[in-house]
């Protein structure tokens, strides 16, 4: 599990689909991007990349995307699961408890967010890891278990 029910969802997006299996939490970066309002368009993806410098944050990820045989088993709608390839739920605005932090960092309350690798937060900036652009704060250090708040502040593009 990457995110606690303790989130406050100011703001979504959901014009986005997303072609690979994720974990919710993490910070998800423009891919492709689709023309005009672009709400159906394929060419809208995001990912979890591998190297987000450079890269558009676009938001946090509040579902799971999966890849399971449905003639087997159904998706969990109270992980909000989403088959791969289907429209994802992102936050632009608002804050998350998640775990999905840069392994070894120790942020504190007040230290900037950046994107980091694999969709992950980090308190390093750009210069350091591959980090991408700002998304937003933190509000507290991690937790016993890994998870801290994080304030999050993306433009909206739609």
């Amino acid at each position: 599990m990457a995110l606690k029910g303790d989130r406050f969802e100011g703001e979504h997006d959901i014009r986005h689909f997303m072609n690979e299996v994720a974990e919710r939490g993490g910070i998800a970066t423009l891919s492709t991007a689709g023309s005009g309002a672009a709400m159906d368009q394929s060419a809208m993806l995001v990912t979890y990349a591998a190297s987000p410098s450079g890269k558009a944050p676009i938001g946090v990820m509040l579902g799971d995307m999966v890849n399971k045989d449905l003639t087997k088993t159904h998706l969990n709608q109270h992980k909000h699961e989403t088959q791969k390839g289907g429209k994802v739920v992102l936050l632009k605005k608002g804050f998350v408890n998640t775990n999905m932090i840069y392994p070894n960092q120790t942020p504190a309350g007040g230290d900037k967010a950046y994107v980091a690798n694999s969709g992950y937060f980090t308190n390093v900036g750009p210069n350091s890891l591959n980090a991408g652009r700002y998304v937003g704060e933190f509000d507290t250090s991690k937790d016993e278990d890994g998870y801290a708040v994080i304030y999050v502040n993306l433009p909206n593009n739609g």
